[in-house]
């Protein structure tokens, strides 16, 4: 299977399945697009006749370029057969039993009042509380107890607002350093916040303990102000953004993501990105929001075409900036075209469920964390471990293959079936398909190849070659090994 498109001046064609990566000229896309349907005489008279007069192009130059296709093709770089399917649940067979990362609902309550949020407010739709220190001690032992030969270990402190709960937070990461040599475990901690509480001692604390700190910013100040307020109606903008400054600062810029949502209310969100840039941050995501079709903040049919030259207008402003010097992130953007992750992985699908859980803080396991609240995929809990095995095999069987939506699509080795949850809430099946986010997805894909090809010929004009090509295999995945 191969994808074509064109954007910023390229003519791109993927080959899906060996993940090689071609920019080509117009007639070699023509070439392509025609070569599976038509013959090879078919082929050269049609497009001789397409490119005589403009480029002067001969029968010999199209059949010349027809040929070093089908090598192409011969090479398995081009029209590849899809032979994963039958791989697809081997990884979650193999690794079953083994959770690699907990979601820690620190909080469930929050100091501010967003009405986007999907938490409800940090509430998950049950109690205001705040995990003890007991139950938290708990969580970590259960995820040692189940992390199996695997050395890495993450842990999301998350809400509603962790920060207030943060005396636990301390606690809770103070113990894993005392246990973490003794079971030859490392754990990795990330910290998502609204900015709020954030003062000296948290920089500190988070600058030294966390490989990752989330803070939430939705971009420019009305925007942001408009959904992002506090129980009075007031906005956070003021008051978290010098906050988050100055944390960045002592971060030395690094680890760290400014981790906006854009509604309906600002489908142009590169405004948003260009604020943030302007404020001085550089590692940057802005997640469309995923909302009832009757929520005011829900994004329309309309908004699409906005959002869609948005982001390739992102594209272009990210090559721009990195030939002026000043590169920055889009998370979404984030692709290795050259090293992985590996086809296991790819096809495997989301681990939610299975080597990724959340935890209430009263020490029940859902899936994750937008599953929470929802009593059909509560799990266990970390006193007993999951025995809601029906809910769990269903998330070990969800892979890429499962989406019927997803066996024909393009894209399929790139998102691995998408988000259990976003799947869930537009269609009531885990293996159903957001297609909204799915049409989001894609553009972003062909965005980030699109930089990536940019790259690329900017290496070979200075004489660097450097192939694209997706990673294929990997024994510890093949093996059942736990990939670190």
């Amino acid at each position: 299977m191969i994808h074509q498109y064109k954007l910023d001046g390229y003519n791109i064609v993927l080959d899906i399945c060996s993940g090689s990566v071609h920019a080509v000229d117009e007639l070699a896309y023509d070439i392509i697009a025609m070569f599976e349907t038509e013959s090879r005489d078919m082929i050269i008279r049609e497009l001789t006749e397409k490119y005589r007069s403009t480029e002067g192009v001969t029968p010999e130059e199209v059949g010349e370029c027809y040929d070093q296709i089908a090598q192409l093709k011969a090479a398995g770089k081009l029209f590849t057969e899809d032979t994963f399917q039958p791989m697809a649940g081997d990884l979650k067979a193999k690794t079953a039993g083994v959770v690699k990362a907990l979601c820690l609902h620190i909080a469930h309550t929050c100091n501010l009042n967003c009405s986007y949020c999907f938490a409800s407010q940090g509430k998950y739709h049950g109690d205001r509380a705040l995990m003890s220190y007991e139950v938290g001690k708990r969580a970590l032992d259960f995820l040692i107890e189940n992390s199996g030969s695997r050395h890495n270990l993450e842990v999301d402190f998350f809400g509603g607002e962790p920060l207030m709960n943060f005396d636990v937070v301390k606690q809770l990461v103070a113990y894993a350093r005392e246990i973490e040599k003794t079971h030859n475990k490392h754990f990795r901690f990330t910290l998502t916040t609204n900015g709020v509480l954030i003062d000296d001692d948290v920089i500190d604390f988070a600058n030294r303990e966390m490989s990752n700190v989330v803070l939430s910013l939705d971009g420019r100040k009305e925007v942001h102000d408009r959904y992002r307020v506090d129980y009075a109606g007031n906005g956070s903008w003021e008051k978290i953004v010098p906050k988050f400054q100055k944390l960045v600062e002592a971060r030395g810029g690094k680890n760290y993501y400014m981790r906006g949502t854009f509604t309906h209310a600002n489908p142009d969100f590169l405004e948003d990105i260009k604020t943030m840039l302007d404020l001085g941050f550089s590692e940057l995501s802005m997640e469309p929001v995923v909302a009832a079709a009757n929520d005011p903040s829900a994004l329309t049919e309309a908004d699409k075409a906005i959002v869609m030259e948005q982001y390739e207008k992102l594209a272009e402003l990210m090559l721009q900036r990195d030939k002026e010097g000043k590169p920055f992130t889009f998370y979404h953007y984030m692709i290795d075209l050259k090293g992985g992750p590996c086809i296991y992985k790819r096809i495997s699908g989301c681990g939610s469920g299975t080597e990724y859980m959340a935890v209430t803080p009263w020490g029940d396991l859902y899936p994750c964390h937008q599953f929470v609240g929802d009593e059909k995929f509560r799990l266990g809990d970390i006193w007993h471990g999951v025995d809601n095995h029906a809910i769990q095999d269903e998330f070990a069987s969800c892979n890429v293959y499962a989406h019927e939506e997803c066996r024909d699509c393009w894209a399929r080795l790139y998102c691995s079936g998408g988000c259990a949850a976003n799947s869930y809430h537009a269609t009531g099946s885990i293996t159903g398909v957001y297609e909204y986010g799915c049409e989001l997805f894609k553009k972003r894909m062909e965005c980030a190849i699109m930089i990536k090809v940019a790259e690329n010929q900017e290496l070979a004009a200075k004489g660097i070659e450097v192939p694209i090509e997706l990673g294929s295999t990997c024994n510890a995945c093949a093996d059942g090994e736990a990939c670190e």
